[in-house]
């Protein structure tokens, strides 16, 4: 029996299209995903639409099931939630996430697929994989108990951090963003707000995800003596300039990278990717986090969305994507 799909490709920067794809039959350890949802991640998926993945990163940005080359053409994405067609018994019939691209249907190993959980809807599970890039820098941040703590950068990678980080008990926690407008997100999750000048300062931790120079400065200059900046940003081919003249060395400041490529050492021993991913799937339960899907559209309408999603035409957090046959 012959079974295919239709995929989404970026043909070159700035332009993409559905294609037809023919697919295998899985194999004994395999399974056959019929795609109910994927999530496009505003910043990383857009900046590789515009083909800003720099060369000497091409390797270290690939997802897991991409195919093509870097700046294109190139099917990538790496949000995707489905239902099991086919497989092993166990997994027949779940819903499962998959770091997998825009496509209606395909065949990945068995171990590739995690389970969501019952109480996570099949919607709101296009955010585990960047629930996941939170759950890892907060193992990387490792706040504490009272800390004063400033996300800055809205986004959804910054949004996500924000949203866990408010589960810490006895914290000051503040999300920081140039637009007044992710107020409204920081309401829905519990979160006090503001814009970049009226900002807390003597933060022991400041967490960065807006992937602006701007951000970052002013995410040093959050900081109290001996505090500690996350960078989560990623930059693309954009050279980064810091003051880390004036009191950044009698201040003792630290800025420290994190990335979910590589498990935290903070989560080890004995966890590894497949622990992060569940983990992160079960913190999904809190309906609240529904306030990071912020658009959706039909899979074939995508040749027509990103474009808008990235040149900002279409402001978006997680911009979700909706399968035929699926409402």
């Amino acid at each position: 029996m012959k079974r295919t799909a239709r995929a989404f490709w970026l043909y070159s920067p700035g332009r993409g299209g559905i294609r037809d794809a023919d697919l295998p039959g899985p194999g004994p350890d395999e399974v056959l995903v019929r795609t109910l949802f994927s999530g496009v991640s505003r910043g990383t998926e857009t900046l590789v639409f515009r083909g800003g993945v720099p060369e000497s990163q091409h390797a270290a940005m690939r997802a897991p099931f991409q195919e093509g080359e870097f700046p294109a053409p190139v099917k990538y994405g790496y949000l995707n939630v489905g239902v099991v067609e086919e497989g092993p018994e166990a997994l027949l019939g779940r819903t499962v996430f998959c770091l997998y691209p825009h496509q209606t249907r395909y065949v990945v190993p068995a171990s590739a697929v995690t389970p969501v959980p019952d109480g996570v809807p099949a919607e709101r599970a296009v955010l585990a994989g960047t629930v996941e890039t939170a759950v890892n820098a907060l193992w990387d941040a490792a706040p504490l108990v009272g800390d004063r703590i400033a996300v800055v950068g809205g986004g959804m990678v910054g949004c996500s951090v924000a949203a866990l980080l408010a589960r810490f008990p006895g914290v000051r926690l503040q999300l920081v963003d140039a637009d007044p407008a992710r107020a409204e997100t920081a309401k829905v999750l519990g979160i006090d707000f503001a814009v970049p000048a009226d900002a807390l300062g003597d933060c022991d931790l400041v967490v960065h995800a807006s992937a602006t120079e701007q951000g970052l400065s002013r995410a040093l200059e959050l900081l109290a003596a001996e505090g500690t900046v996350v960078e989560l940003s990623w930059y693309g081919d954009r050279r980064v300039s810091l003051p880390l003249g004036e009191a950044f060395h009698s201040r003792r400041l630290t800025v420290r990278s994190s990335q979910v490529g590589t498990v935290s050492p903070a989560g080890r021993p004995g966890r590894g990717y497949a622990d992060r991913l569940a983990l992160a799937l079960d913190l999904l339960a809190d309906p609240a986090l529904d306030a990071l899907v912020t658009g959706e559209c039909a899979f074939e309408d995508l040749p027509v969305v990103l474009p808008k999603l990235a040149s900002g035409e279409i402001p978006a957090l997680c911009h979700r994507v909706r399968y035929p046959g699926n409402g």
